[in-house]
């Protein structure tokens, strides 16, 4: 009986940020990504996807040094 109750209660905070984003007109609590420029959000987003591309090419040297041993 505890588990389901503090299941309950981990559900609840997700609950309550429901209702104040219904409550929220403004739209204040969602900001995404925000840039002062457009500029600026491309330079972002170009240096998070080679930031990424570094990171699988990373992670294919590891799969093939696995391999060679």
């Amino acid at each position: 009986m505890a588990s389901k109750t503090f299941r309950l209660f981990r559900a609840l905070p997700c609950f309550l940020l429901g209702v104040a984003t219904i409550m929220d007109m403004g739209a204040t609590m969602n900001i995404y990504n925000y840039d002062a420029t457009p500029s600026q959000a491309d330079a972002n987003a170009i240096a998070s996807d080679w930031e990424m591309v570094g990171a699988d090419i990373n992670v294919a040297i590891n799969k093939h040094k696995l391999q060679v041993q």
